[in-house]
């Protein structure tokens, strides 16, 4: 390439990505999910727009799923396994057989109303089936959800796309005149569990080889901890198993393991989510084809709305009810099924394929996706609020940042009291820390301190606590408690706090 055009490509390159970023604040303060806002960057960029011509759709979908994997690593490394685990098997029903139902229900609705033949039928249902991920990190997190609930949607949006891309290239591929129904739930079942299993031990066998490693620079602990979650993708790839099963639970497994820095791969780890959200939609919006989807707007409406207020309720309530969940929790869980990148790029596949009408459904899911984000996510804080899904106030954050001290076996513990926490009026003694604990430096007011048993804590404190390597886990428990609850956190011990606004420690 020519140096020239390499400076041209830099230039509108980062020119749109700096006008993606900026343009976040358009979009929060209105409501809506950032990925409407970046397709339709693409959009205008392409052919109806700018001119830019991309109509690669397996480039798209080998670009796609690497977006996903790091869009699916951070969400994995930012959800506490603490608040996950309770809901983990309603979740797992919900990303497995709700999954099969919506498609069932959606693939037969779109067969009758459509006169479409079974195998497109199919696909439109099984595209549009899964839930996603980015879209319901996005939106989710910013607003206060009691913590079981949101735990809910967000991990349903984790385990949910690898069944669903297994339906989808089996159906595409060759194997779709002979993959009997017990074949393809034996290859379901196997690419899940071996994907979840080398994603677990890809992660243990990293998080054991990073924390005693004391690295010259902390900006490599990110990047370490961000190469063993690929490498489990790469090997789960390999071995014929979900990749994208395997970097998400290899991205949980890492979030909540004591790892050094935590806080700063944390931060690292949000940017390049960030950054593949921001390439993948744009890449999408730019394979889009504006004169082809008015087309598609009455079949997208009809697939959409048999998904939304039929397949989805219906999927939910037989999975849900038998867990004892209340209706109201019911609904909210159907309504905060968000669509969004997953569909797009699972739709890429029957194109990549050359599959007869892939075009079309691509064309109806864009839509499909466009249309009902417009109607679910401004709606979602609404529907929280009537349903009581909202607890009425943001969850505080605790934020735990460590260094290794190698040579001596022990640990830097950093923290800042937040606002709203209740460690603000808290003595030193009274937090109560393991022995062999000791608060070794406080800063106030840009002043650093030597902090006495009986020193108050204030909000915006900033405190170094040193260590035993083998204390962290119940310092950052006894500092969570605290947080939470204050000096009588002890009397709180065994209470289940996953629908309380809670602080969360990263580390």
């Amino acid at each position: 390439m020519d140096p020239a055009d390499l400076n041209l490509v830099l230039l509108v390159g980062t020119g749109v990505l700096i006008a993606a970023v900026v343009a976040v604040r358009l979009a929060s303060g209105a409501g809506l999910p950032t990925l409407l806002l970046y397709l339709g960057i693409g959009v205008a960029l392409g052919e109806a727009g700018l001119g830019v011509q991309f109509d690669d759709a397996e480039m798209a979908q080998v670009l796609g799923t690497v977006a996903l994997a790091v869009i699916l690593a951070e969400g994995g490394f930012t959800t506490d396994w603490k608040v996950i685990r309770p809901v983990a098997p309603l979740a797992g029903v919900l990303a497995t057989a709700g999954v099969a139902i919506s498609v069932v229900v959606t693939s037969t609705l779109a067969w009758w109303l459509l006169d479409v033949d079974v195998r497109t039928a199919i696909l439109l249902g099984a595209v549009a089936s899964s839930t996603d991920a980015a879209a319901v990190f996005a939106v989710l997190r910013r607003l206060p959800i009691r913590g079981r609930l949101r735990a809910t949607v967000e991990a349903e949006s984790g385990f949910n796309d690898p069944p669903v891309i297994i339906l989808v290239t089996v159906v595409t591929s060759s194997a779709w005149a002979s993959a009997g129904a017990a074949g393809l739930l034996a290859q379901v079942g196997y690419q899940l569990a071996t994907g979840m299993a080398v994603g677990f031990l890809v992660a243990r066998a990293g998080q054991w080889l990073i924390a005693r490693s004391a690295l010259p620079a902390s900006g490599l602990y990110p990047v370490a901890t961000l190469a063993v979650a690929f490498l489990a993708f790469a090997i789960a790839g390999v071995a014929g198993a979900s990749a994208i099963m395997a970097i998400y639970v290899a991205g949980l497994t890492l979030g909540n393991a004591a790892l050094p820095h935590r806080a700063t791969t944390a931060s690292f780890a949000e940017g390049l989510a960030w950054l593949a959200q921001i390439g993948l939609f744009i890449m999408l919006g730019l394979l889009a084809s504006p004169a082809r989807l008015w087309e598609a707007l009455p079949t997208a409406l009809v697939v959409g709305a048999a998904l939304t207020l039929v397949a989805r309720p219906v999927s939910v309530t037989l999975c849900a009810t038998p867990f004892g969940v209340p209706w109201r929790d019911q609904a909210f869980i159907s309504w905060a099924g968000l669509r969004g990148a997953v569909p797009i790029v699972l739709a890429t596949i029957p194109m990549s394929v050359g599959l007869p009408g892939a075009t079309r459904i691509f064309d109806v899911v864009f839509l499909l996706v466009v249309l009902f984000t417009l109607v679910q996510g401004p709606t979602l804080p609404f529907v929280a609020r009537r349903l009581g899904a909202a607890h009425g106030e943001s969850p505080r954050e605790l934020s735990v940042e460590s260094a290794p001290l190698d040579e001596l076996g022990g640990v830097l513990l950093q923290f800042s009291v937040p606002q709203g926490s209740r460690l603000a009026g808290v003595e030193v003694a009274e937090l109560r820390l393991p022995d062999g604990a000791t608060v070794a430096l406080l800063l106030r007011d840009h002043e650093i301190t030597a902090p006495g048993p009986t020193t108050v804590l204030r909000t915006g404190d900033h405190l170094l606590i040193a260590a035993p390597r083998d204390r962290r886990t119940a310092i950052e428990d006894r500092l969570t408690g605290v947080s939470t609850h204050g000096r009588l956190a002890r009397w709180y011990a065994g209470i289940d706090n996953a629908d309380r606004p809670t602080a969360k420690v990263t580390a």
